[in-house]
């Protein structure tokens, strides 16, 4: 069991998904810079494809993804229209360099889309990327995933998919504004597998409102039944003053630090007792997993999407609000639909915000990311004094050692992990509201 030190959980912490985060995103890099990156590509370098679709049958309340009600289906056509002309546009500056390994979809939910919209925005982008064998995935509303999607599934050669379930219990659902059986999630499951999915995730939350301890178990419980590859486990994360829908949520109803800390820690011990693999401070898969394998050979990275095995320094974003990653940028589209399409529209790359990334930010995110991915990494030799203190905090609680120079996380330091790398981050304090709790 772990031990809950709450002074060490006070300051609210980014999830670090990318260093610097997105709170340091500004208008100072738009679509020169994102333009200019990619004419560096050379020949033959590894790339990754992120396709947003923001639109949703039905919007969850607890989600904080850049999504809405899909609505008429001229609103989804005109939106594929402009994702359209941006593959056009952004593969004309690649002008065949680069080499694209991976496709990833992600939203909102891409099967918000007819499926033959997605066989031809798939085909749309393995030809004008050259993209030969690509390993795609897929996240899915499981409410919404009709036998022509599996067909389409099963055509396409997805082998990556992911589901949104959040938790089987009832009374849950209904609090969060997502009502799915469990019946509806085990055929699906069932049906994926047979339609060539290897690797399968399920996304569960603690934290949530009117949620217990049993409750959780029991989610945890019927999900590790299924035998997904992948199970990720998240906080929820209530930030109504950020995320307005959140505000239909009863904040009253929401477990206590105290209560979310032993939920995550049952949840852990749970998986681990049925044979996951704990991949980063969130995640689990079973060992023959390749990011469970990434995790045991120090190749585990962590970029938007998450703890992910892709390696591919070079993740291009497409659609509204998708971010992408440069070794020296990051750049994120207009997050608006009607501003992205706009943008297209005149001929210009919806690139709205971002942040370079000079060789101090990229040092600091190496080490952050280490901490995380690997539970270690080498001290840096400009350690400060309040730095050296910090850990000391955690030293003393025996969460980490941090003997010839290197930070070491001890297994109990797994829910204090985001809290020990924001120790590196000389940006937090300009930004720590913006951020929820570690737990």
């Amino acid at each position: 069991m772990w031990t809950h030190y709450p002074d060490l959980l006070q300051r609210p912490v980014p999830r670090y998904t990318s260093y610097p985060t997105a709170a340091d995103f500004n208008d100072s890099v738009g679509p020169e810079a994102v333009a200019e990156a990619l004419r560096l590509i050379g020949p033959g370098t590894a790339l990754s494809l992120y396709v947003h679709i923001p639109f949703c049958e039905e919007i969850c309340w607890y989600c904080g993804c850049n999504t809405a009600r899909a609505g008429k289906q001229s609103r989804l056509s005109a939106y594929l229209e402009a994702l359209y002309r941006e593959v056009e546009m952004i593969s004309g500056l690649l002008e065949g360099r680069g080499r694209v390994r991976r496709i990833s979809f992600g939203g909102g939910s891409p099967n918000a889309l007819d499926p033959l919209d997605f066989v031809r925005l798939l085909g749309d982008l393995t030809v004008a990327f050259g993209a030969e064998e690509p390993l795609i995935s897929l996240e899915l509303d499981p409410r919404r995933l009709t036998p022509g999607w599996l067909r389409v599934i099963e055509a396409a050669r997805v082998t990556n998919a992911s589901l949104g379930v959040q938790t089987f219990d009832p009374a849950v659902q209904q609090a969060i504004g997502r009502v799915q059986p469990l019946d509806v999630i085990t055929t699906l499951a069932r049906r994926l597998r047979d339609a060539g999915v290897k690797s399968l995730n399920v996304d569960l939350m603690y934290g949530l409102p009117g949620q217990d301890l049993t409750s959780l178990i029991d989610t945890v419980r019927l999900a590790a039944e299924m035998r997904p590859d992948r199970i990720a486990l998240f906080g929820y994360a209530h930030v109504p003053g950020v995320i307005a829908r959140q505000r239909r949520i009863d904040a009253s109803a929401l477990p206590d630090e105290a209560e979310r800390f032993l939920m995550a820690n049952v949840g852990h011990d749970y998986l681990l007792t049925q044979g996951y693999r704990p991949v980063g401070f969130d995640h689990f898969a079973l060992p023959p997993d390749p990011v469970a394998m990434a995790a045991r050979t120090h190749r585990l990275h962590r970029n938007f999407q998450g703890f992910t095995d892709d390696d591919a320094e070079h993740l291009i974003g497409l659609g509204a609000s998708a971010i992408s990653e440069f070794p020296g940028l990051y750049a994120q589209n207009a997050k608006n639909v009607g501003a992205y399409r706009a943008a297209i529209s005149s001929g210009q790359l919806p690139v709205e915000r971002g942040v370079r990334r000079d060789a101090e930010s990229r040092a600091c995110g190496a080490l952050i990311s280490a901490i995380l991915c690997h539970g270690e990494a080498t001290l840096p030799p400009s350690i400060t004094t309040e730095q050296k203190d910090q850990l000391d905090r955690f030293a003393q609680r025996g969460l980490i050692s941090t003997a010839s120079g290197i930070v070491r996380l001890k297994p109990a330091a797994a829910p204090y992990a985001r809290t020990i790398a924001a120790i590196f981050d000389p940006r937090l304090a300009d930004h720590h509201q913006r951020f929820s709790a570690p737990v």
